[in-house]
């Protein structure tokens, strides 16, 4: 039997920013909720298990009904590190999951995660990497404000990368980072930083605009315009590597 390849989607928001009755990753995008797209995505690139993490408070927007692959679900924290942490926990002592080598954990508000962007995060993993996330370009002009606060410079774009989900890990790599940061009470903004703090390397794969975070309400309708001609997208050739961090 082959080993689960497992993704953590981290559906545990409140969406408080976003604003409404309903959080945003249960609004509907293709007539589906934003994280049933999120699962497909997953599935789609790979993966052969998902568990979802959902905010208790929540709990009866949620429905797995129609699932391509198996779908598990267990109650998040206050914080998406402490979500994260839930989730792998579950993963780690599910007698089915348990044997997983490779997590990967998403944002649900990911939803448009293209398969080969899953796949080639998976496929890293397998070849050996610690923490791995997709990455696209820094396009804007990104200007860094003085500590003091007067004035501020601007950063060479050509260097900078904005980090996307899903990242993968190993398992025992990714339980032990959580453990170890949740022991020192240290917060981290993604997986691969926590990750990286216990002194792996981190690499990037190429990622894809289209899988942009919903935050917003305007970006909400940005997806479904995107979805509409989201097929007319060929898969991307020629992707590059990248690798962060220390040697």
């Amino acid at each position: 039997m082959s080993e689960p390849v497992v993704a953590i989607i981290v559906a545990a928001g409140l969406g408080t920013r976003f604003g409404g009755q309903t959080p945003k990753q249960f609004l509907r995008l293709t007539g589906r909720a934003v994280v049933t797209v999120a699962v497909e995505a997953m599935a789609a690139g790979g993966c052969t298990h998902v568990v979802v993490v959902i905010n208790e408070k929540a709990s009866e927007h949620w429905s797995d009904s129609g699932s391509p692959i198996p779908v598990f679900t267990t109650f998040g924290g206050s914080s998406r590190q402490e979500s994260v942490r839930k989730g792998i926990e579950f993963v780690h002592d599910h007698p089915e999951l348990r044997g997983a080598r490779v997590v990967l954990i998403h944002d649900a508000v990911r939803p448009m995660v293209p398969a080969h962007v899953v796949h080639s995060v998976v496929k890293a993993v397998d070849e050996g990497a610690a923490a791995v996330a997709p990455y696209v370009p820094v396009t804007d002009t990104i200007r860094r404000v003085r500590e003091d606060g007067h004035g501020s410079e601007v950063l060479d774009r050509s260097q900078l990368r904005s980090i996307q989900t899903p990242q993968g890990f190993p398992l025992d790599v990714i339980v032990r980072a959580h453990r170890e940061m949740a022991d020192r009470d240290v917060p981290f903004t993604d997986d691969v930083s926590c990750v990286e703090a216990l002194g792996h390397e981190v690499v990037l794969v190429e990622g894809s605009r289209l899988a942009m975070k919903i935050t917003e309400p305007t970006d909400l309708t940005v997806a479904k315009a995107l979805w509409k001609v989201r097929r007319t997208i060929g898969h991307h050739s020629g992707r590059r590597v990248f690798r962060l961090g220390r040697r």
